[in-house]
């Protein structure tokens, strides 16, 4: 069954159990429903159209959201709802703020803006799935954090590592709010458990994380080249060199550090060179950053002296 007509019968069955008065009924088959989209494969990440995605996404984030309501410690939900967020903030809105920013700075800033409320409703999802699998979890994450991940285990990585990417993702674009600045030593705390629990996962991309947050990292043990690069190679081999995205970040953070054009350029054109259907289920992803990996290199003026 196709996406689009599952959720219609998803919203279908929403209504009905809205005017049911079993409760107990009523909770199973949002349990259900909720199953159901939170397993939603690879319609959108496999799709070849980012344009088409862009316009379908908020339809299913919205209609999870619904659902959620009836059933509100549904983790898979919880956990679509923060991965889903997350990359709608970065991958249609963030990105193109960087793109129009030369063009229209108040744009520019008002889609940021948009973003970070994404990033933020990210990781409140993300932490209200914790807390659904691990009572108390909140408290003392705030009090003690590496006593509450410390609860943690595998399983939990994938909801674990979208909780630490939206607010690492809402951190690097409000530089100037000390308040979620000082949050960064919590987006690490949580990344090195996501690392430390399944260093292999989605082929690398917690290794891809860390290509660009080494290059920041305050009192970080030894050079931060060499722990970014030692990222950019483990990423690549558990990808098996499919990703764009980890080209486009070393290239972004590591090579303009170095100020090494050359090699800048040769990346993003092994990244413009990448098969989109080596690995169907990454499309989207893949078309996003070599869309990402164009815009840069019209820009080598400004980054490079």
């Amino acid at each position: 069954m196709d996406f689009l007509k599952r959720s219609l019968l998803c919203a279908i069955s929403v209504s009905a159990l809205l005017l049911s008065n079993g409760c107990s009924v009523k909770k199973m088959a949002m349990n259900q429903i909720g199953d159901a989209l939170s397993g939603g494969g690879t319609v959108f990440s496999g799709d070849e159209d980012p344009e088409l995605v862009r316009d379908a996404l908020p339809f299913s984030l919205k209609l999870m959201e619904s659902v959620l309501e009836g059933t509100p410690e549904h983790v898979g939900l919880l956990t679509s709802l923060t991965s889903g967020f997350t990359q709608y903030g970065y991958g249609f809105l963030q990105l193109e703020a960087d793109e129009i920013e030369d063009e229209d700075y108040d744009k520019a800033v008002a889609i940021r803006e948009r973003s970070l409320k994404f990033y933020l409703r990210a990781y409140a999802y993300g932490l209200r799935g914790l807390e659904a699998s691990y009572r108390g979890f909140g408290e003392q994450f705030e009090e003690d954090r590496e006593k509450a991940l410390d609860r943690l285990k595998k399983k939990d990585v994938e909801l674990l590592y979208w909780t630490g990417l939206s607010l690492g993702a809402a951190v690097s674009i409000s530089l100037d709010n000390p308040e979620l600045v000082s949050k960064l030593a919590l987006v690490e705390s949580i990344m090195e458990k996501c690392l430390e629990l399944d260093p292999e996962f989605d082929s690398g991309s917690i290794h891809s994380f860390f290509i660009t947050y080494e290059m920041s990292r305050l009192n970080g043990v030894g050079d931060p080249i060499e722990r970014a690069t030692y990222h950019f190679e483990e990423a690549n081999r558990l990808s098996g060199g499919h990703m764009v995205s980890i080209y486009v970040a070393y290239a972004e953070s590591v090579l303009v550090e170095q100020q090494d054009k050359e090699a800048f350029i040769e990346l993003l054109e092994k990244a413009l060179s990448v098969d989109v259907d080596a690995r169907p289920d990454w499309r989207l992803t893949n078309e996003l950053y070599k869309r990402r990996a164009k815009w840069l290199l019209t820009r080598l003026d400004w980054l490079f002296l």
